[in-house]
């Protein structure tokens, strides 16, 4: 420790020695560097203020509709690109800087200058834009600025219409795309029905469920046959064993008499009669009525019955043939018979059916496979198809919209203007700054003589110094005249180092004094 706080001694003192050394550069430094200071030309800032309103009443009523971009990240992200070189080139034409300007280096030197000079502040909360230049001339700073405005107006609008135009022109190719695939999809559809349109489900019915359904219609075929064939063969024993005991004596029952045209009557009106009871009682005005007609039908056959038995009684000659019941009977025989035929044919078709459709049952899980990727692939076209076609509808809304309200609305709250101060540099900040200079130059100065030439005040740095054993050292009285003309020495020094701050505190007081005047 004793011997570090020796060595800054020794540092000091050799620094001391070399102080006119130290305080000549600071006067020089400080000279230089307030000539400088006076002749870095003024700057002038010229700035304009701008909101940007992204907010629409017909946000809220479009919502849903037509596309909703972010608008406040497309402006911010357009204000922190806006200083490109391209558009920098641009603001160069546009505010007339390039007239003086001849050679390409000195044209891409101007539009490095500016991209360092202009500058783009925002407050992300309430979108509002603050742009700035400073330029030694004030009309060509606002002329800069007043370019800056426009192109930040321009590019906001002319990239959402480019946008715009690129993203319909996208969705139309791909619309074209999907037109032709769901055109190729139609086309495969319609070739498989045609090719399998006998074994294709019919009124959403799979084809088992048509094997079913056949296999139910033939069975009901098969037992309407059977009971036409027992119908049939009932009335052909009858017609075959035709005699006068069809028609009764007066003490007999008419009930195993057939009156056709009657007794078809009364089995209809039983059957409605039997349906009626199933929903009301017996006191319905319906159900009455019914059983009213049924007795009075009842009668009419007996009447008839009875009509008949008296002409076969006034007639006991006449041939069974004329018998109005026998030819009743061949009459309802015939259409036994012809009915017969028509439920034999239905049997005939859907057995036929029937065997066609188990005979097919071994292609139907292929057909059905290959059917059931045929609809995907037409159903993914057709959804894909739908969706282009509504986000084109929507985008195009979106644009128009645009056209006619506009999203953004750029509003300029403080037109371009000049400061009517320079705003740098700084002198009263500066010239301080250049007072430290001075004196630090001078310090270093001082240092580095002392380093350069060392000298020596006592005998181990003289050990140390030359590397030498030492024999002895001889004292210096230092009298009065001595002492007198170092005190005048280190006067003049302090003397000297006080004018220098004190022409510096002038320097400043000044101008301070001109800075207010012109406030």
């Amino acid at each position: 420790m004793d011997d570090l706080i020796r060595q800054v001694t020794t540092v000091l003192r050799e620094m001391w020695k070399r102080r006119w050394l130290g305080l000549i550069v600071a006067w020089v430094v400080g000279a230089i560097s307030v000539v400088v200071l006076l002749r870095v030309p003024d700057k002038y800032e010229a700035s304009a203020r701008i909101f940007v309103d992204t907010q629409s009443i017909l946000k809220p009523l479009m919502s849903g509709l037509a596309v909703e971009p972010d608008l406040d990240q497309q402006i911010l992200i357009l204000s922190r690109t806006l200083i490109s070189r391209p558009n920098v080139e641009k603001l160069i034409r546009m505010a007339d800087l390039d007239l003086s300007i001849k050679t390409k280096a000195g044209q891409e030197a101007l539009v490095d200058e500016l991209m360092k000079s202009l500058e783009i502040k925002s407050t992300s909360r309430d979108n509002l834009y603050t742009l700035s230049y400073r330029d030694t001339q004030p009309e060509r700073a606002k002329r800069v600025v007043q370019s800056l405005v426009s192109i930040f107006v321009e590019s906001s609008l002319g990239d959402k219409r480019k946008d715009t135009d690129s993203a319909k022109k996208f969705l139309d190719d791909q619309i074209r795309s999907y037109e032709k695939k769901l055109e190729e999809a139609e086309g495969r559809l319609k070739d498989f029905k045609l090719r399998n349109l006998s074994v294709q489900a019919t009124e959403g019915k799979d084809f088992f469920a048509r094997i079913g359904e056949t296999s139910g219609e033939l069975e009901r075929a098969r037992l309407e046959l059977r009971e036409a064939e027992d119908s049939r063969d009932a009335l052909r024993r009858q017609v075959l064993g035709e005699d006068p005991v069809l028609l009764p004596d007066n003490n007999e029952s008419t009930a195993g008499v057939s009156v056709p045209e009657i007794d078809g009557r009364i089995e209809a009106q039983k059957r409605n009669l039997d349906m009626l009871l199933q929903r009301f009682t017996e006191q319905h005005p319906d159900v009455i009525s019914t059983r009213r007609l049924i007795k009075e039908l009842e009668d009419q056959k007996k009447q008839e019955i009875q009509a008949r038995k008296k002409l076969a009684q006034n007639n006991p000659a006449s041939p069974v043939n004329n018998n109005p019941v026998y030819q009743q009977l061949k009459i309802s025989l015939a259409e036994a018979e012809a009915n017969v035929a028509s439920l034999r044919t239905r049997v005939a078709e859907y057995t036929s059916r029937y065997a066609t459709l188990k005979n097919s049952v071994r292609l139907i899980p292929q057909i059905e496979a290959e059917l059931t990727q045929l609809n995907r692939d037409y159903e993914i076209n057709k959804k894909n198809y739908e969706s282009l076609v509504a986000r084109r509808e929507s985008a195009t809304m979106s644009s128009d919209m645009e056209a006619g309200v506009g999203g953004v609305d750029f509003r300029l709250i403080d037109p371009p203007r000049v400061s009517p101060q320079p705003v740098a540099p700084n002198r009263l900040l500066i010239l301080p700054l250049t007072l430290l200079l001075a004196l630090g130059a001078g310090v270093l100065a001082s240092f580095a003589a002392s380093q350069i030439r060392p000298v020596v005040f006592d005998a181990k740095a003289l050990r140390e110094l030359s590397g030498l054993p030492l024999l002895g050292t001889i004292s210096m009285l230092v009298d009065d005249t001595v002492k007198r003309r170092e005190r005048r020495d280190r006067m003049r020094f302090l003397a000297g180092l006080a004018s220098l701050v004190g022409v510096y505190g002038a320097g400043f007081a000044m101008l301070f004094l001109l800075s207010a005047r012109n406030v």
